[in-house]
Order: structure tokens, then C-alpha cells, then sequence
């Protein structure tokens, strides 16, 4: 790892500033912005390695995030995060080059697991456009307590 870079577009401030901390503690360069517009912004001043996203916000969404980076020649890898529970919108997000879908609640191990995959990825050509299946079956849920 040698200070790769991340932007991290959640509206949530807690989520956001948790990840943040954890993902700049071990030596990645993190951006964040609340919505999707000031996000996209972020990504064309800055040419992440990795997009971490959230589904729903405010001004602008995950999607129209998502539809933005496949557009661009040499797009980043990218997560999305979400509570939401919808099969469709894996699909959509895979459809539309998501390397990873994280449901809200996650471990921050399988945080900092997608960003590596992500970036091997990334590296190794495979979250190019075109690719097939880039999430496959995966789907990355903290376990409660109580299961």
C-alpha cells in the first residue's frame, strides 16, 4: 500500500468519519463528501484508486454516481454501501461495475477487505470496463450478536 487513494461519498457524518479514520490509519488517502454531486467533483480533481459510495443520499444518489464513473476511459474501483436489502439494487450497482456491495451494518474487516480486493483488482485490470460479474454471489453482512 503505498498511500492509495480513496473517495468515500456518505451522507452519514458517523459512518463516514469512522471509516475515514480506520482507512487513513492504515495509509490510504481518504476524500470524503456527503452527496453524490460534491463527490463527483472530488473524483475528477483527485483520479481515486477506489470510490467507496453510499446508495441513498441527498442532491444525488450511488446510481447516477455509478452511471457518472462509467463514462470515464480508466474509472476506479468502486464499493457501494447500503441498508438496503433490495436484490435489484445489486444487480444495478453490478450491472454498472460495483467491485463490492456492503449492507450496512459491516464489519470494518470486510471494509478494509473490499478496499484491498478492490485495489488488486483495480490493479490487475479486472474492474475495467466490460468486465463480467465483477460482485458475483458476495454480498457482506456484519453477523448481530444474537446469530
Amino acid at each position: 500500500m503505498a498511500g492509495e487513494q480513496i473517495v468515500l461519498i456518505e451522507d452519514d457524518r458517523e459512518i463516514q468519519s469512522t471509516l475515514k479514520s480506520v482507512l487513513e490509519g492504515i495509509g490510504y488517502r481518504v476524500w470524503t463528501a456527503t452527496n453524490g454531486v460534491d463527490g463527483q467533483k472530488i473524483i475528477q480533481e483527485q483520479e481515486p484508486d477506489v470510490v467507496i459510495t453510499d446508495m441513498m443520499m441527498p442532491r444525488m444518489g450511488g446510481f447516477p454516481v455509478l452511471e457518472y464513473l462509467s463514462t470515464l476511459d480508466s474509472p476506479p474501483a468502486v464499493i457501494m454501501i447500503t441498508a438496503n436489502e433490495g436484490g435489484r439494487h445489486k444487480a444495478y450497482a453490478e450491472m454498472l461495475g460495483a467491485v463490492d456491495y456492503l449492507r450496512k451494518p459491516f464489519a470494518m474487516d470486510v471494509m478494509i477487505e473490499a478496499v484491498r480486493n478492490a485495489l488488486e483488482g483495480r490493479n490487475s485490470g479486472q474492474s475495467k470496463k466490460g468486465t463480467s460479474s465483477p460482485l458475483g454471489n458476495r454480498v457482506s453482512r456484519k453477523k448481530s450478536k444474537d446469530e
